[in-house]
């Protein structure tokens, strides 16, 4: 084990970055369609790009056309608080941080969940990796006795090599790793999220999992907390859900959130079928083994929209509403068309109505001081001194998070828990409170105006 010394360390961001490219090849390994998926939205992408000059331009001028090639977020289902408190630990060293707070139960699955992200813009453009991390809720299980068994089963396992660990105790010692440490980091994190066939328990008992979730038997019955998805970010989901119907992908039939728009809000995603992978069980005190399988992985797209100020979330929320109890015999895509029309689709009117967080930089330097003496924002705007760029949502939504769970799990539709207010124990097993994102996004549009203030000598906005 490398010992404490001066050589120089490595940044948290490119551990982030080897990390992430480490696990988007082991990923590929394991599930070939993962690669098909890949080349299909650099296919999309490329359309995109093409076609769209105006898309372009906007992603020169917020400097995201590099970042989006690497871009993708996975998933993990942990199953107790020691494992979502280390994989904090685990995900600091590369410089993720906790953010949002999701609560599935309501929606009939039985986790609340967090996604670790980088939360800087520096951090951002390096590699806005992120992992959208879900937490079993065992007191949702109804048969106390299952519940227990669960607990127990949980309770022996280690989802951490020795090595991950000795290497996280090094890095919050000496408050880094150097280049060797780091390597050796990433390749031994990387097995935590490794596919295990071999299942911890015999047949019957995830027979008996299963049948109270799907997902309690997939957090419970195995080795670790694989992957369950990497998912890349396309400009054009539309184009990508039919691509991937043309290519034999079999996509789910609804994209989840908002409906198309020509600017995108928040987040859409949708997804493959789960793969139904081979599992060999214990043979429960016999000889042979038992060979089973099970559903867990699939493929998932997403497209990133702006991120919204809590009016545009309530906005949002009160169409998404309309929609969802709106005529049942008319489908689901005109519902979400006719109630997403009180939403504004135009960045100016989203940014004057206070609906969208936007990134201000100076476009033009004035001429004059006498420019800019008295102009507020919008007129700096408007004169094409100061430019508005949407802030690119970087998290989740709990609606549509749900709903690709649901869609890969053999299309069961579970009744939804009885709500309960579980944020407190999440953030007890986590260690720490979780960061809201609306203030993340509220502190990166202050600090663009600030350097915008700054570049003008304090004269505005």
């Amino acid at each position: 084990m490398p010992s404490l010394h001066t050589a120089p360390f490595v940044s948290s961001d490119e551990i982030r970055q080897v990390f992430s490219t480490a696990l988007s090849r082991m990923y590929k390994r394991e599930v070939p369609q993962y690669g098909v998926l890949m080349e299909l939205v650099a296919d999309v992408n490329a359309t995109a790009l093409r076609d769209a000059p105006e898309l372009r331009t906007r992603l020169a001028l917020s400097q995201e056309s590099a970042r989006v090639d690497d871009e993708r977020h996975g998933a993990i289902r942990l199953g107790t608080a020691r494992e979502l408190a280390t994989v904090a630990r685990m995900f600091a060293v590369l410089g993720m941080q906790p953010v949002g707070y999701y609560d599935l139960s309501a929606a009939g699955v039985p986790v609340h969940a967090t996604a670790f992200r980088p939360v800087s813009d520096a951090a951002l453009s390096h590699n806005p990796f992120r992992v959208f991390t879900s937490l079993l809720r065992l007191d949702l299980i109804a048969d106390w006795a299952l519940r227990d068994e669960a607990a127990q089963i949980l309770a022996r396992r280690q989802i951490f090599s020795p090595g991950a660990l000795a290497l996280l105790e090094i890095f919050e010692a000496q408050h880094g790793l150097t280049q060797p440490q780091a390597s050796e980091f990433v390749e031994a994190l990387i097995e935590t999220f490794r596919w295990h066939e071999r299942a911890t328990v015999d047949a019957s008992t995830y027979a008996r999992l299963l049948a109270a979730h799907r997902l309690i038997a997939d957090v419970v019955c195995f080795k670790g907390p694989h992957i369950n998805h990497l998912t890349p970010r396309t400009f054009d989901i539309d184009a990508a859900q039919e691509e991937m119907l043309r290519r034999g992908l079999g996509a789910k039939a609804v994209i989840e959130g908002p409906p198309a728009r020509r600017c995108p809000i928040l987040l859409r995603q949708t997804s493959f079928t789960a793969l139904q992978e081979k599992v060999t069980f214990d043979g429960g005190g016999l000889e042979a083994e038992v060979i089973g399988a099970h559903t867990a992985r699939f493929g998932e797209i997403e497209q990133r929209g702006v991120a919204l100020t809590r009016a545009g979330r309530a906005l949002y929320d009160n169409c998404l509403a309309q929609a969802r109890s709106g005529d049942p015999s008319i489908d689901h895509a005109s519902r979400m068309r006719e109630a997403f029309k009180a939403f504004p689709d135009d960045l100016d009117a989203l940014r004057l109505r206070g609906l969208a967080f936007f990134r201000y930089t100076v476009a033009a330097p004035p001429v004059s001081d006498a420019e800019v003496s008295d102009l507020a924002l919008d007129d700096l705007i408007a004169s094409g001194i100061v430019h508005a760029e949407p802030l690119t949502y970087e998290d989740f939504l709990p609606v549509s998070a749900a709903g690709i769970f649901q869609s890969n799990l053999d299309g069961a539709k579970a009744d939804a828990y009885a709500v309960s207010d579980a944020r407190e124990s999440f953030e007890q097993a986590l260690g720490r409170a979780v960061l809201d994102e609306t203030e993340l996004y509220q502190d990166a549009e202050q600090r663009s105006i600030e350097r915008v203030r700054r570049a003008l000598g304090r004269r505005a906005p």
